[in-house]
């Protein structure tokens, strides 16, 4: 692999790597708190991979300019979305952290493996 090319798309990596370190805290811990954490940044793993897609090396904010008919723009769609998916992540996550709390007064534990010890 060319180093330029991977110069060139390191917030893909980037991405791809902070994703893979979410995927490896929702799999490997027994804590409910800890894998919502890891749920986050997942998100934002996916968050960043969509802005990623969005940027234009060299384009302008998307703002039309009579005096500069052949800018050439960002894409302001991957933006809407994100800040739409971020309320959206910060809404499920507030409604996981309730559930979590609502388990640890009927369990008294917030660690996954004990709830089915307790059946």
């Amino acid at each position: 692999m060319n180093l330029e090319v991977l110069l060139a798309n390191y917030p893909y990596f980037v991405a791809v790597i902070i994703f893979g370190v979410g995927t490896l805290i929702v799999l490997t811990q027994p804590n409910l708190i800890k894998k919502v954490i890891g749920l986050n940044i997942m998100t934002n793993a996916i968050f960043l991979f969509f802005i990623a897609l969005g940027n234009i090396r060299g384009g302008e904010a998307p703002i039309v300019d009579p005096a500069a008919p052949a800018a050439l723009y960002i894409n302001p769609l991957p933006s809407a979305l994100i800040l739409t998916g971020i309320v959206v992540g910060f809404s499920t996550t507030a409604f996981a952290m309730a559930l979590i709390v609502k388990l640890y007064y009927f369990y008294g534990t917030i660690n996954a493996p004990e709830f089915m010890k307790m059946r």
